[in-house]
């Protein structure tokens, strides 16, 4: 027994034209027998000039159609349709050449041969079929190791040709333990119906599946992934703590089969309760194809996402601003493995630096800033708060300043949820910048007093827009990154508060939404998006866990550290008295909020960042607060300077 399966179902493939050869064996003897059934087969007459002639054809067709090059043991259903279809294309030709040179002018005649040729289709597909079924179950047969070993039952959602492939490809992968249950579906015509062997299901079985087969993993594609009926089937396996594997869409697989290493576990992101976020490509495209772009924080999360969508419409080139040596250099490898390589200028600098950045300017002319370089992380600026102000505000005035004396078409910042009734150093410092950064459209701006501090007969007339949102799914420092590494190693997973929530949304969608807030903007604007709902971070984290097929508090446990310096429980979008105004995206929002005079918010800046200068963080912080009156620190060593006591610039 263990020679034969040596010598049959060795790992190296037979020869295809060991498949032809007996293809034609079996085309021959479906012939034969046809010629029988029909009491025809007589050696001496013509009909042995028919089944020459019709084998020759047949194995002509076969080898056009390719049929013998395919692996037996991984046969699926499109190789039987190509079967059937070479039999009767050759059954067909046959027909034809017959009427056209055998009856005309070989005056070779047969009685009865289309019942012949019509049995023959028959049990010569069925034949050919067949063997190759049998040769797969067979090969599958001796495959099995000689040892008992549990196999993974998994369930595959949907029912249609792209489910049966990831079928086919899961049971013909040697030593891959798998058994698939059925299909999950949410189609009543072809509910608790058969295919390919398999029983379809509705998501409601799910649990009762579960039960009574113990189901490890269901596999799903990741196409079309937000659909109600599949986050449905995601939101059940998620509960039971089945894990869900997704697979690519259909064009972009290898050879049209999905292959094994594309099969990625489901991201927490895909769970995100939003809908697919549709934007006016066309005024996109319009407003930046041939224009220079400048984009600073370029190495960052949001900023290396933005240069990655912005080259997708044809901007002059695009200028990749940072002082982080290391991730500008992978930024800069990745976009000179694409098709863009050409468009991207790398420019290191630090944009606190008034010099360098004025060298930019005057080295690359940028029509367009997108301004992403921060610090964000809430502890870190809450006990390094002079950075924070260097270089939120700082840096963020010095670059908008720049822009002006520059003539740049338009300024777009991004700031953070954070920056609403801010209870840290972080948040109190975009809003800052954002007062800043209103200040200076044409609207309010005061072109006396930035002539006086800078230069002579500057006009302006660039538009400043703020974008504001939430936390991104992903980004460089998010709990998300966090939480993955701390279930890898077996938890436990650290949440700050069990009541803790933040609003998200993933980095391409967040940047979709920049670039169109940045084209619709004609200055002064701070643009809200839409964030969805609030996610519980707790509950994020159990969801992880679930994800990985892990049960929360059993497997890996959750554990609550307290709130963070500087920290809230919850975020908002918008401040009490700020109205909203709704665009033409339903996504993207305007806040009316009353912009600050320039020669007023400058004064402050121009103080704040004098005291900075001291060693008197204090000072600095009670500054900040006189600032914004609804900066109130929570969590923090600075709660004491919440009595608004006035501080005076001397150090």
């Amino acid at each position: 027994m263990i020679y034969l399966r040596n010598l049959l179902f060795q790992d190296k493939f037979h020869s295809r034209w060991l498949i032809l050869l007996t293809d034609l064996g079996i085309v021959l003897i479906s012939l034969c027998l046809s010629f029988s059934v029909k009491g025809k087969l007589d050696l001496e007459q013509n009909n042995l000039y028919y089944i020459a002639f019709y084998c020759s054809n047949a194995v002509f067709i076969f080898l056009v159609m390719r049929v013998h090059t395919h692996i037996i043991r991984h046969s699926n259903t499109r190789d039987m349709l190509r079967i059937l279809t070479a039999v009767f294309v050759s059954t067909v030709a046959f027909v034809i050449i017959y009427h056209l040179v055998f009856a005309t002018y070989l005056n070779i005649n047969l009685q009865g041969l289309g019942d012949v040729l019509f049995i023959n289709f028959f049990i010569s597909s069925s034949l050919l079929m067949g063997m190759r079924i049998v040769i797969k179950d067979v090969f599958k047969y001796f495959d099995e190791p000689g040892y008992k070993i549990e196999k993974e039952n998994v369930l595959i959602y949907g029912s249609g040709t792209s489910s049966i492939l990831i079928k086919n490809t899961l049971e013909g992968q040697r030593g891959f333990m798998i058994n698939v249950q059925g299909f999950i579906d949410t189609g009543d015509d072809k509910v608790y119906k058969c295919l390919e062997q398999k029983r379809v299901y509705p998501i409601t079985a799910i649990t009762r599946l579960n039960n009574k087969y113990g189901i490890k993993k269901m596999f799903i594609t990741s196409e079309d992934i937000q659909t109600e009926g599949k986050r449905t089937a995601i939101a059940k396996c998620v509960e039971l703590g089945i894990k869900v594997i997704t697979v690519p869409p259909s064009n972009e697989w290898i050879n049209g089969q999905p292959n094994l290493k594309q099969f990625k576990d489901l991201k927490i992101e895909d769970l995100l309760e939003r809908k697919p976020i549709k934007l006016s490509c066309k005024h996109i495209f319009d407003d930046i194809q041939g224009k220079r772009v400048l984009v600073t924080g370029a190495a960052g999360s949001i900023g290396s996402e933005l240069v990655r969508q912005i080259l997708g419409y044809e901007p002059e080139f695009v200028v990749l601003c940072d002082q982080a040596e290391t991730p500008l250099h992978e930024i800069q490898l990745e976009i000179e493995e694409g098709i863009h390589a050409d468009k991207a200028r790398i420019f290191i600098a630090n944009i606190q630096n008034e010099t360098r950045i004025k060298s930019l300017f005057e080295l690359y002319r940028p029509q367009i800033v997108f301004h992403a370089a921060a610090y964000k992380h809430v502890p870190m600026m809450e006990n390094n708060p002079t950075e924070a102000v260097l270089t939120n505000i700082g840096g963020t005035k010095n670059l908008a300043d720049i822009s002006v004396l520059f003539g740049v078409e338009k300024f777009v910042m991004i700031s953070t949820d954070k920056a609403v009734r801010p209870t840290n150093v972080m948040g109190a410092s975009k809003r800052i910048a954002e007062m800043y950064i209103q200040s200076l459209n044409s609207k309010t701006f005061d072109n006396r007093f930035f002539c006086s501090d800078l230069c002579n007969g500057v006009l302006n007339q660039t538009k400043f827009i703020t974008t504001r949102f939430g936390n991104v799914m992903g980004s460089n420092g998010s709990v998300i990154p966090r939480f993955k590494a701390q279930i890898e190693k077996g938890g436990p997973v650290t949440v700050t508060h069990p009541e803790i929530t933040r609003y998200f949304m993933t980095i391409p969608e967040a940047v979709q939404l920049v670039i169109e807030a940045a084209i619709m903007g004609n200055g002064g604007e701070i643009f809200l998006f839409d964030m969805g709902l609030p996610v519980k971070i707790a509950d994020l984290a159990a969801n992880m866990i679930k994800l990985v097929g892990m049960v929360p508090g059993e497997d890996i446990k959750i554990v609550y550290t307290g709130l963070r310096p500087g920290e809230k429980l919850y975020e908002e979008l918008l401040n009490i008295e700020e109205e909203v105004i709704p665009t033409y995206n339903k996504d993207i929002k305007i806040s009316k909020t009353i912009p600050v005079k320039y020669a007023d918010v400058n004064k402050v800046v121009n103080e704040l960042l004098e005291l900075n200068l001291c060693r008197d963080i204090d000072l600095m912080v009670a500054k900040m607060k006189n600032i914004l009156p609804d900066f109130i620190s929570n969590n923090s060593r600075y709660e004491k300077l919440d009595a608004r006591i006035p501080v005076s610039i001397r150090c």
